[in-house]
């Protein structure tokens, strides 16, 4: 009888380290999944710079965060049909306006988070002696009769098309890409040689060049614009933590340029990245909620 009982007994203690196991409460170690997060992103500067920030910001938040980079439309059509979480680098109202007006209502528009202060145009170094689009039909030749662009379903790309017939300019639109555009308004720079870019603002370039946007009286490029965090539908309801970053998630022009600066420059993106955060502490920890 002794002996059954001390079976019974033991018995009774390897289903309960049994249960226990399962439960997860033996204090092995076990931990619960990482949160997951991506973030979509065209490979221009800017977005690089604020996507490897955002990415440690989650990082930090307890994310494994998965950067996805794509083109301008590809990467509206897929928050459109939520296959990627947000992009902090949508530039609304004229930039992006073809890609918002196809896919904008399927898109959750989260806030500016660099409001007012971007721009996009046709740009050349400060040396070039016209200040206007229209004068650059009586100085073809000394630009080549070519304007230097990025990559073919750009934003910029599309409003410069505009512009070209809107001024009537006898210009062939270059396309590139935005490292390929940089490249080339370096080498004519240093021999002092007239180039026009597909130029926007905030970039590194402008700290870099003593550099000026064309006047535009016709507004092909429109006016001043926002740097705008897009998300998916639905990820305000399924990660309101993640939303609530996204929202707080708000720098300045010069705030990015820096980020870029120190990229350009040859230092790692996420170093650079890591650089400004480390430099902004207080900053980081609002968009965290820690503030």
């Amino acid at each position: 009888m002794v002996q059954k009982t001390k079976s019974i007994l033991a018995l009774t203690g390897i289903v309960l380290v049994l249960c226990l196991i399962s439960a997860g409460c033996t204090g092995t170690g076990a931990t619960e999944p990482k949160k997951q997060i991506s973030i979509g992103y065209v490979t221009w500067d800017c977005a690089i710079a604020s996507t490897n920030v955002m990415k440690q910001v989650f990082e930090e938040a307890g994310y494994d965060v998965k950067p996805v980079a794509v083109d301008a439309g590809p990467l509206f059509q897929a928050l459109s049909r939520g296959d990627v979480d947000f992009t902090t680098t949508g530039w609304l109202p004229h930039t992006h306006a073809h890609y918002w007006e196809q896919y904008g209502s399927r898109i959750d528009y989260v806030n500016e988070n660099i409001p007012g202060a971007a721009r996009i145009g046709l740009v050349v170094p400060a040396y070039v002696t016209i200040d206007s689009i229209e004068e650059m039909n009586g100085v073809a030749d000394r630009f080549g009769g070519r304007i230097v662009g990025i990559e073919p379903g750009a934003g910029v790309m599309a409003r410069t098309e505009q512009a070209i017939e809107e001024y009537g300019l006898d210009y062939a639109l270059v396309a590139s890409s935005s490292a390929g555009m940089a490249a080339e308004l370096r080498t004519a720079i240093s021999n002092e040689q007239w180039v026009a870019v597909t130029g926007w603002s905030p970039h590194w370039k402008f700290g870099r060049y003593d550099l000026k946007f064309l006047d535009d009286p016709k507004g092909a490029y429109g006016g001043a614009e926002d740097i705008v965090t897009l998300a998916r539908q639905g990820l305000a309801a399924d990660d309101p933590e993640a939303y609530g970053i996204l929202s707080r998630f708000e720098w300045t022009g010069e705030d990015i340029a820096s980020v870029m600066t120190d990229i350009e420059g040859g230092m790692p993106e996420g170093e650079a990245a890591k650089k400004w955060i480390d430099a902004n502490r207080d900053r980081v920890d609002a968009w965290l909620g820690k503030a």
